[in-house]
């Protein structure tokens, strides 16, 4: 048995879904006011026999335990699975590619944390702290604020850190795993950091996994970050995530800076969903860290960097998103420190302002075109092209290719031929083999059939990547398989795909690809597998829809609340309908075929 099956075993979802919100028993199954968004009347259920759960009124989704976990924490799915298995006390193996077992890694979380309050307590109270508080107070921070962010200062010393965490037990291997330490000759290694301002840095579960620091003296460079360690990358999570993630999720918006003073300043003033990139370029991770929180996302840059941005990267974010990102620019010279303080009013009313990623893209290129010009044209297409070629979305994707198309006066069949012939071909992904023992304990029978078996045909047959397009991730009930599906929806290979998906989820992976299947016919056998996944999909939403309908009768539940129901009710069977329809049609192309 897996660990993610043994979890899903040892867990009851009435029970954790009871920790959030209220849940009274409706027939066979459970019912209470949605714990992800407000509202007067209960349209949250949740369903024992599948281990399951749906809201019916704004959320309009459902899923396992795990993706229960991950909605209303906003974290990812290993997390989940963590902290599910915790609970449950089921042992998970630590990452393969870290080479640390879970108790390494909590001694280095404790170690930054015990790192982090001992920076702070320096800060705060140490008469060697003086220069740093004056240096705060002139960026205009509060004690309130010093005390959120447990900012700190590092002693200017070679080893005051080292001998403060030895005094406690921490070996000095274990700092320099951690980061805290640099490693010399031995017995001579030092403090990393020395005569600094210290930021502590958190994950979306708000443990100290690393620090930011900037100088207090003229040392170069002005600002220094924790080397990557087994739980520190710098290009998976962003600065303030843990404290911004409340006000992320309940303005379904995050805005992304570039340093750690423009956060602090923002969340100082009330802007609390700001999050920064810690000075270098957004990576595809720090955005997939906030898709569980929002997908609404604006990038309040300089105009260089947002210009640089939106070229190199835009698309990437938007697709990882599954939606449009926008473009904040700040007056010239000003980053959102200077603007917040000069003026909230100001940098509200830049936000509201942003600009799609990719209409920013435009403009920014078209100005520096003469587009009278063959030679100007030519340029617009070769750099916008391949950006709308990119967006996944195809009725975002025809909407920039007409604007492109009326820009240089060319028709959009012609730029639609010039994409056709960029597009590289797809090979058929491959997964490295494992070693023989780390196969030979995996789970004969598939927790999900149907799904598992579509999953294996797209894999072992990315050529028909396009043919799954149209499928919903809320058709996969298992959220390891939903998340299995996103990756792949985003990915062109095991490498990215894998990039994409906690270690908890590879064997699993590794499973499907390697999957014994029929090798004719796949075309075929993939639609009646989609169809049947939609099928199955309505039919449960329909049942489910049917006991809140019997329930809100049975409770003489308010008139509005049972019209939307039924309306519901009418929209499932019509897309019912449909699927039979198809169904049906395949059937008589078959026999034609015969």
């Amino acid at each position: 048995m897996s660990v993610i099956d043994e979890v899903k075993q040892r867990t009851d979802i009435v029970e954790v879904a009871g920790q959030y919100t209220t849940l009274a028993k409706a027939g066979r199954n459970f019912k209470g006011l949605c714990p992800f968004h407000s509202e007067k009347h209960a349209s949250f259920l949740v369903y024992p026999e599948q281990q399951s759960w749906h809201c019916f009124g704004a959320c309009s989704s459902g899923g396992d335990v795990f993706s229960f976990v991950m909605k209303r924490e906003g974290i990812s799915f290993g997390d989940a699975l963590r902290l599910l298995a915790e609970r449950a006390s089921v042992t998970i193996p630590s990452p393969a590619e870290q080479g640390a077992d879970k108790e390494k890694n909590d001694r280095m979380f404790k170690a930054n944390e015990a790192a982090a309050q001992y920076f702070h307590n320096l800060l705060v109270n140490s008469p060697s702290g003086e220069g740093a508080r004056s240096y705060i107070a002139r960026r205009g921070l509060s004690a309130e604020t010093i005390s959120i962010f447990q900012l700190g200062y590092s002693l200017n010393s070679w080893d005051a850190l080292k001998q403060y965490l030895a005094e406690r037990g921490y070996s000095e291997s274990e700092l320099v795993t951690a980061g805290l330490v640099v490693e010399g000759e031995p017995g001579n290694s030092h403090d990393r950091f020395r005569n600094r301002l210290m930021f502590p840095i958190g994950d979306i579960r708000g443990r100290t996994t690393g620090f930011g620091a900037r100088a207090l003296d003229d040392s170069q460079p002005k600002y220094i970050n924790s080397p990557e360690t087994p739980i520190f990358y710098k290009s998976s999570c962003p600065y303030g995530i843990n404290l911004a993630r409340e006000a992320i999720r309940k303005q379904d918006r995050a805005v992304f800076v570039e340093g750690y003073m423009d956060v602090i300043t923002a969340h100082q003033s009330g802007f609390g969903n700001v999050i920064a990139s810690m000075g270098t370029s957004i990576t595809e991770k720090q955005v997939s860290t906030l898709k569980k929180l929002t997908r609404n996302v604006i990038l309040a840059l300089d105009a260089d960097a947002a210009g640089k941005e939106a070229a190199l990267r835009g698309i990437g974010y938007e697709n990882t998103l599954g939606t449009e990102v926008k473009v904040a620019i700040l007056p010239q010279g000003q980053d959102p420190d200077e603007v917040i303080k000069e003026s909230p009013q100001t940098w509200q009313h830049i936000l509201d302002e942003a600009l799609p990623i990719i209409d920013y893209t435009f403009n920014r290129t078209i100005s520096e075109l003469d587009l009278a010009t063959a030679k100007g044209k030519s340029s617009a297409v070769d750099k916008l092209l391949p950006i709308v070629t990119e967006v996944k979305d195809v009725v975002r994707q025809a909407h920039y290719l007409q604007k492109l198309a009326r820009l240089v006066g060319v028709s959009e069949r012609k730029l639609e031929m010039v994409m056709e012939k960029s597009k590289p071909s797809r090979g058929r992904l491959t997964v490295p083999r494992q070693p023989e023992a780390a196969t030979s304990t995996r789970q004969a029978l598939l927790a999900n059939p149907l799904e598992e078996y579509f999953l294996a045909l797209v894999l072992q047959h990315p050529e028909f990547k396009t043919c799954s397009e149209e499928l919903l991730p809320d058709y996969f009930e298992n959220s390891e398989n939903r998340e299995i599906f996103n990756a792949f929806q985003q990915a062109d290979s095991v490498t990215s795909i894998k990039d994409r998906l906690d270690d908890t989820i590879w064997e699993h992976l590794e499973r499907l690809v390697e999957k014994s299947l029929p090798s004719d016919q796949i075309e075929q056998k993939l639609s009646r597998c989609m169809l049947r996944l939609r099928e199955r999909f309505l039919r449960g939403l329909e049942t489910k829809r049917e006991a809140v309908l019997a329930s809100e009768a049975e409770a003489k539940g308010s008139d509005a609340e049972l019209t939307k129901l039924k309306e519901q009710g009418i929209e499932v069977s019509a897309q019912l309908r449909e699927v039979f329809i198809q169904r049906a049609r395949g059937r008589q192309k078959q026999r034609g075929k015969g």
